[in-house]
């Protein structure tokens, strides 16, 4: 597909490298010449410079032709223009980012006025991932599956884990009770394994789980790894994150302190979360941070614009003792660094964004195939945990899996079906309207019947 991708920022060149590894034609346009010139020297795109809401600009750039547009830039406004004139000029679907709060109440409105297709909102999807690594605070990452039925947990293995030193198909057997999950991905000294019966967990392993909500907390409960509550939290700048954050957690319970250096935005702050403990002052100064409580916090976490920032606090939070310190980064080199220093819980804005746009790009490749529902790409890219919809007249429906070709390095995870979740083995089969999902080590699967052939 021709795709045209406005704003050459974080986000716009991280898509662009996707996509083109996607095989797909892509367009980068940005006004920055110098940013430009890199995303030329890097990437096998074409790149056009000059402002995406100008008429001329996308007409230069193929936008009569063009499948898709995608609009990064730092202005909302912009992005919204950029697509409504888009798609005037012939484009098929419009993506744009929209982060401003003010957008959100008549953010339907603007869809449908604008010829938006899929608006995204970075600041409001990492805050609903923080929302839930605060409800599971054992957890290293959390994504949900089939409307919230299905939930996959990582979490680091360790020493005193019943699960550990032991092959797979011996835990149900021969620790009695345990709760029937799914071991679907380990990675291990940067390796990603997808495990079979033999596979042995090892401590330090960051382990992929699935299975319905239930049941995972019953897992969890087993392991001894729900005895944590949040009651307190301590956030580390005013950002607008920060402010869905706390209006998500505020109404669970959850006592919200946020500490914000400039003087006005944490006015404004108090205003609109007259519930929360606004602080001004520089979260940085670690004799300001135990002042405020840090050694009484349940969870840290450092949402401030510099991701060094974030880095040294959060380690700072870490050996405080802190029992959950969630740490934002949009930074992949620092990733390892951050893991050797024993900072699990990572949040990236830039993967969020870049995960649900890809979602809605692979479910265009083909129109006529079974499309992607959900995309989430796991341990920092290596993998990815898909979601499909089923269809009726597709090959493999009502056939035994072991009757069937499963793609190389992929695992047919979870099926749901009717509202009931199991874990599938060889006996069982995939009915139309079952939502499967699928956990792959490569990326680029747009359709389930590239994982699964008779």
């Amino acid at each position: 597909m021709r795709i045209l991708v406005v704003g050459d920022g974080k986000v716009g060149h991280v898509l662009a490298e996707q996509l083109t590894q996607e095989a797909h034609d892509v367009v980068v346009i940005d006004e920055d010449e110098q940013v430009l010139q890199r995303t030329e020297d890097t990437l096998d795109v074409l790149c056009v410079r000059g402002n995406g809401a100008n008429a001329k600009t996308l007409m230069n750039a193929g936008a009569a032709k063009a499948d898709i547009i995608i609009t990064a830039t730092h202005s909302d406004e912009v992005n919204m223009l950029c697509c409504l004139i888009a798609k005037r000029l012939g484009t098929k679907y419009a993506i744009a980012r929209i982060r401003d709060p003010e957008y959100n109440e008549s953010l339907n409105i603007l869809q449908q006025e604008l010829g938006i297709d899929m608006a995204v909102n970075p600041d409001r999807g990492t805050a609903v991932e923080i929302g839930r690594l605060l409800r599971f605070p054992f957890a290293t990452g959390i994504e949900s599956f089939a409307k919230g039925r299905v939930e996959m947990v990582e979490f680091r293995a360790h020493e005193e884990d019943a699960i550990v030193n032991m092959p797979v198909h011996d835990i149900n057997r021969k620790l009695r009770g345990i709760p029937q999950v799914l071991y679907a991905a380990v990675e291990r000294d940067g390796d990603v394994h997808i495990p079979n019966g033999d596979f042995v967990i090892l401590p330090g392993d960051k382990v992929h789980v699935s299975a319905d909500m239930v049941t995972i907390t019953a897992y969890f409960r087993y392991l001894g790894r729900d005895n944590m509550r949040i009651r307190n939290v301590l956030i580390l700048g005013g950002s607008r994150t920060s402010f869905y954050l706390a209006k998500m957690i505020i109404p669970m319970g959850i006592h919200v302190s946020i500490m914000e250096i400039d003087e006005k935005k944490a006015e404004f702050l108090s205003e609109l979360l007259p519930e929360a403990n606004i602080i001004c002052g520089d979260g940085t100064d670690q004799e300001m941070l135990e002042q405020e409580g840090l050694q009484n916090m349940d969870a840290f976490i450092a949402l401030s614009n510099r991701d060094e920032e974030n880095l040294m606090t959060g380690l700072f939070a870490s050996r405080q003792g802190v029992p959950k310190v969630v740490v934002k980064n949009n930074h992949v080199s620092y990733l390892d660094l951050i893991n050797d220093l024993g900072l699990d819980s990572i949040i990236s804005p830039k993967t969020i964004t870049c995960s649900n746009i890809l979602r809605y790009v692979r479910a265009r490749v083909n129109g006529g195939g079974t499309k992607v529902e959900k995309l989430y790409r796991l341990m920092n890219g290596k993998a990815e945990a898909l979601e499909f919809i089923a269809r009726l007249n597709d090959p493999y429906i009502g056939v035994p899996l072991r009757d069937l070709h499963i793609r190389p390095h992929t695992l047919v995870a979870v099926i749901v079906r009717r509202g009931k979740v199991f874990v599938p083995f060889g006996n069982d089969h995939i009915e139309a309207g079952d939502n499967v999902v699928i956990i792959a080590c490569e990326a680029g699967i747009s359709d389930l019947n590239e994982v699964i052939r008779r």
